[in-house]
């Protein structure tokens, strides 16, 4: 079972739909103990870092998350939920994340040249930099889709691998069992999906 945590900051449902339909059993739960029996964790999120941050520590289920996720269970993180796995952001001041990967993330403005537009809302190509357990089933240049106006930097540790939009942007990050795509893959077609399909098998 693949618990979907909803802490009222994401796009549930259609997640949970793109995983049923690669033939993953999902739950969407804010409660801390089917959390804590499920086999795999998704963060989903969208909005601004700030208030996300203080949604998901309202109950305490950052400190779950990050306890779960250190013992081991598989994690992914989801846009802004990715982004929730650093160290800081700075969307609308300093914000601390939860810490289970190095790096930091930041404006897109002031960084791109005038004619890209932000947000970043697009199909772009993935240009893959290290072997993952998440590209089982996508090949390098297959496209996914963005909605973001700040990425991750400072994560080369993480870096799996990124797609071009003036600069190279973080699109998907992940070590040991913690992992991240700054794309929604349940909104990108048969790749996004075939994503979700080997996020879903791991530890399987």
């Amino acid at each position: 079972m693949i618990a979907i945590i909803d802490y009222g900051v994401g796009n549930l449902f259609s997640l949970s739909n793109a995983f049923k339909a690669v033939g993953a059993d999902t739950v969407i739960t804010s409660d801390p103990e089917v959390i804590k029996k499920a086999d795999k964790l998704v963060l989903p999120g969208v909005g601004a870092f700030g208030d996300a941050r203080a949604k998901l520590a309202e109950n305490g289920l950052d400190k779950l998350v990050i306890a779960e996720a250190k013992a081991g269970k598989p994690l992914m993180g989801i846009c802004l939920g990715m982004q929730m796995l650093f160290e800081k952001s700075y969307e609308y001041g300093t914000h601390n994340g939860l810490g289970l990967l190095k790096g930091e993330v930041v404006a897109m403005d002031g960084r791109l040249k005038s004619e890209y537009k932000i947000p970043h809302i697009g199909w772009n190509a993935l240009s893959f930099k290290k072997d993952s357990a998440l590209f089982k089933y996508i090949n390098q240049g297959d496209c996914v889709y963005f909605v973001h106006s700040y990425y991750a930097t400072g994560c080369q540790e993480s870096l799996l691998a990124v797609a071009e939009y003036d600069i190279d942007i973080t699109a998907c990050v992940g070590v040991g069992n913690v992992y991240g795509c700054q794309f929604h893959p349940e909104k990108s077609g048969t790749v996004g999906l075939n994503i979700l399909r080997a996020f879903a098998e791991i530890g399987g």
